[in-house]
């Protein structure tokens, strides 16, 4: 099966920049990125190719600073590894890294344990999008570290395209200095967020909970022309990484699939 080139989702939190950004982003969805993905625990013991699709070759838009490249997508020991590096890549002066699923998932538990980059200008991301791209109405649902205050992760959704619904909440230790377990519930009437099995927020307007099932992305990229949002940038004088041990979707109604997972405590 030939797979064109997916899009990462477009530039956020500009929303004037969408348009821009979107046209030059080819995007013919795989086949099996329009069903319904079920349940699964990725333990990143090797990565799944028939679940992951590693970004290669191109930007999200003129905020990034650093291209998609493969090699920048490592697992090793248990953990996967997205990196940052300065090396020329097409247009820009450094490379970063990316994955993404290829299935669509809906309603259920997301979660992932993660150690964030830390560093003026960054962004180590679990999210999960859906958009123009796929011909489908942007909606999206965030856990963002930005790398100048790992103290903290950003929270949002956005909701055909409309976001403004961001929320700093506090990671226990700092998000870049060990590893933590991050989870959202996404349900038609409810979102809720946890940090370590802790309920952190919860959101319950209509106008702010996505509808539409999306692919789940783990990346970490910087920028610097954001400086309000990430921070000033720096190029670094080693390569930056992020790292993931774990990534599972439970959907609802589904058994918890681990000990540690937030399903399986919902009430």
């Amino acid at each position: 099966m030939t797979i064109s080139r997916p899009i990462s989702r477009p530039l956020r939190p500009l929303l004037a920049i969408l348009a821009a950004a979107v046209p030059g982003m080819v995007s013919v969805a795989p086949s099996s990125a329009q069903e319904t993905g079920k349940s699964f625990v990725e333990d990143f013991s090797t990565l799944d190719k028939s679940r992951w699709y590693v970004s290669d070759g191109w930007t999200n838009g003129n905020h990034q600073n650093c291209t998609w490249a493969a090699d920048q997508v490592k697992v090793a020991d248990g953990a996967l590894n997205l990196g940052y590096q300065r090396r020329q890549a097409k247009d820009r002066e450094h490379v970063c890294g990316e994955i993404q699923t290829k299935a669509r998932f809906s309603y259920g538990t997301y979660e992932a344990r993660i150690k964030a980059a830390a560093g003026s200008g960054f962004n180590t991301g679990f999210f999960t999008y859906i958009g123009p791209a796929q011909k489908q109405p942007w909606d999206e649902i965030d856990f963002e570290f930005l790398g100048k205050d790992p103290s903290k992760v950003q929270l949002n959704t956005y909701v055909n395209g409309k976001g403004g619904n961001e929320k700093l909440v506090d990671v226990p230790g700092g998000a870049d200095k060990d590893f933590n377990d991050y989870a959202f519930v996404w349900e038609k009437d409810r979102l809720r967020y946890y940090i370590n099995g802790k309920l952190v927020h919860t959101v319950t307007d209509p106008a702010a909970l996505p509808t539409q099932a999306q692919k789940i992305y783990l990346s970490l990229w910087a920028s610097d022309n954001m400086k309000s949002w990430l921070g000033t940038f720096s190029s670094p004088a080693s390569p930056v990484a992020a790292q993931f041990t774990r990534v599972a979707f439970t959907a609802l109604g589904d058994p918890c699939q681990f000990p540690e997972s937030v399903a399986c405590s919902l009430d």
